[in-house]
């Protein structure tokens, strides 16, 4: 269930992976995408995910691979329904946030409110301040790079009034299985040098990982990296790998 927790001060952070959950099918049992498709598996293992890391409330977003973030205020924490993250595929909710990052300052006086962030090969990135215990959470393709929201949700952190930012850089599709047109990569490095890259078969490939922590370190985040390689792991969601019928999995952050 949970790849991976880390704490760092009052902050928590995990990342998901594809078991024990109740989805049935070749996206593994746990997937946390597939809310409009299968709301009550969804449901089942969003609950179990919240169990397992103690979570009041789980805030989520519909991701377009865009630049724009959005500000969850303690107010919205405290006010956000208990199947929330679900969205309007539970009647009488509302849409999610159309946004693919989310940035909050400290929600612990409403109780563990985790925000998230849903993926299956793009970066889920978490972003944190233990001191003030503002916290973000980004999905990062290469769209999404491109567009800069990265330093987005960085500045929109320091807005809250955070100071030493840490991010944590989830599993996704590494360097060597990251496989795209040369044009595309000529035109992706010219804006993001640090995308160059080159598969293991030896074509022209993006790495996303190490251009997310080159934005990331010039914003003056301290960047940590979650180690798993979406297409290659078995145990990890991949949308390269298993193509429409993969699933997701979440990267999730809150303050204690």
């Amino acid at each position: 269930m949970l790849r991976t927790t880390e704490s760092l001060g009052r902050v928590r952070v995990a990342f998901t992976d594809r078991h024990g959950g109740v989805t049935t099918g070749p996206q593994g049992s746990l997937d946390l995408g597939r809310t409009d498709a299968d709301p009550a598996s969804a449901r089942e293992n969003f609950d179990r995910v919240r169990r397992r890391l103690g979570l009041r409330r789980v805030v989520a977003m519909h991701q377009v691979h865009g630049p724009d973030v959005h500000l969850v205020t303690p107010d919205d924490a405290a006010a956000w329904p208990e199947q929330g993250h679900l969205g309007d595929s539970v009647p009488g909710q509302a849409r999610l946030p159309v946004v693919d990052a989310l940035v909050a300052p400290d929600l612990s006086a409403v109780g563990p409110v985790a925000l998230c962030v849903r993926v299956a090969d793009c970066l889920p990135v978490l972003l944190a301040d233990p001191v003030t215990g503002a916290v973000g959470a980004v999905h990062a393709g290469r769209v999404g790079l491109l567009a800069g929201v990265l330093p987005a949700a960085a500045a929109a952190l320091r807005a809250l009034g955070a100071g030493a930012l840490t991010a944590w850089i989830g599993p996704h599709v590494c360097a060597a299985c990251y496989e795209v047109p040369a044009t595309m990569q000529v035109e992706a490095v010219a804006a993001l040098p640090a995308l160059a890259a080159e598969t293991s078969w030896g074509t022209p490939s993006l790495d996303l990982g190490a251009a997310a922590a080159a934005q990331l370190t010039a914003e003056g985040v301290a960047v940590r990296r979650v180690g798993g390689c979406t297409r290659t792991d078995p145990d990890l969601h991949s949308h390269r790998r298993d193509g429409a019928r993969s699933g997701r999995l979440a990267g999730l952050v809150w303050v204690t």
